[in-house]
C-alpha cells in the first residue's frame, strides 16, 4: 500500500499521485507508476473503477483501463492494483493456493445490490478457484474514518435494504452514529468486516477503524478525495497492490 509519499508530482497531488484521472500531469502520475513497480518488482494492472462490483482476471497480457472494481490472478509477476483515496482498499490471499484479489470499495461497491457488493465478489472468486473462503487472508487497508465520513439517509438506507439474513448478528445502524438532520457518520471499515465476516472470511488484519487508518485526518500521510479535492483543488491516488511471486 502506497502513501503519499516518495513520488514527482507537485502540490496539490504532492507526492506520490498515481491516479491519471486526479487532475494531475499524466506524465508525472506514469513516473509515479514506474517508482512504485520499480520497487515491487512486478507490473501493475490498472483498472477504470467505477464504484461497481464487476471483477477482471488479471493475466500477464491484460491491459490497463479494463472497467472493474476486484481483480484477481493466479498468475505470478503481475500485481492487481486498486486506487483509492477515501475508499477502502481490500487485499485477499490463499495462504498456501496461488490466487490473490484486490477490491476498491467505496460505500456503494460495499453495499452493492440485492445483498452483492465487491465483498460477495471477492467470495465468489475464491470458491470458483476451488477454495474455501474461510482459509483465505484478508487485509484491509486505509480508508476515510468514522468521525471523518459523514454521510446521508440513503447510505445507512442502502445497507439496511441489501442487508440478508446471515448478516443479522449485527445490523448496518450499528456502524452509523446519527449526527441529527439525517446526517451520520459512517464506519466504513467496520462495515466492510462486517460483510466479510458474513460471507464467510475469518482471518482479517489491517484497518481497525481506529484514527491511525484514517486518510482524511492523516494528512501528512495519506491523500483524501473528501478532504483535499475542494480545499486544494485537487486530490491525488495511493493504490493497494498484491502479487504472487516467482
Amino acid at each position: 500500500m502506497t502513501t503519499r509519499e516518495g513520488g514527482v508530482s507537485a502540490e496539490p497531488w504532492s507526492s506520490l499521485n498515481l491516479g491519471l484521472m486526479s487532475g494531475d500531469e499524466p506524465g508525472q502520475v506514469l513516473v509515479n507508476r514506474k517508482l512504485v513497480e520499480s520497487a515491487m518488482g512486478v507490473p501493475a494492472v490498472y483498472l477504470k473503477q467505477v464504484h461497481g462490483v464487476k471483477a477482471v482476471d488479471i493475466e500477464a497480457q491484460t491491459p490497463s483501463g479494463l472497467e472493474g472494481d476486484v481483480a484477481w490472478t493466479t498468475q505470478s509477476g503481475i500485481a492487481c492494483a486498486m486506487m483509492a483515496a477515501d475508499c477502502l482498499p481490500i487485499l485477499v490471499c490463499h495462504p498456501k493456493a496461488k490466487w490473490v484479489a484486490a477490491a476498491h470499495a467505496g460505500w456503494r461497491g460495499l453495499a452493492g445490490a440485492n445483498g452483492h457488493g465487491v465483498v460477495e465478489t471477492l467470495a465468489q472468486g475464491a470458491t470458483a478457484h476451488g477454495f474455501s473462503v474461510q482459509d483465505c487472508m484478508v487485509w484491509l487497508g486505509p480508508c476515510i474514518g468514522p468521525t471523518a465520513f459523514e454521510v446521508g439517509q440513503d447510505v445507512l438506507d442502502a445497507f439496511i435494504s441489501t442487508q440478508k439474513p446471515a448478516l443479522e448478528k449485527r445490523r448496518p445502524e450499528d456502524f452509523f452514529v446519527a449526527q441529527g438532520a439525517g446526517k451520520y457518520l459512517a464506519d466504513l471499515a467496520g462495515l466492510a468486516r462486517w460483510r466479510l465476516t458474513a460471507a464467510g472470511f475469518q482471518v482479517i488484519s489491517g484497518n481497525d477503524s481506529s484514527l491511525a487508518w484514517c486518510t482524511y485526518r492523516q494528512e501528512s500521510k495519506y491523500h483524501s478525495h473528501r478532504r483535499d479535492a475542494v480545499r486544494k483543488g485537487g486530490s491525488g491516488r495511493m493504490a493497494a497492490y498484491i502479487w504472487i511471486t516467482a
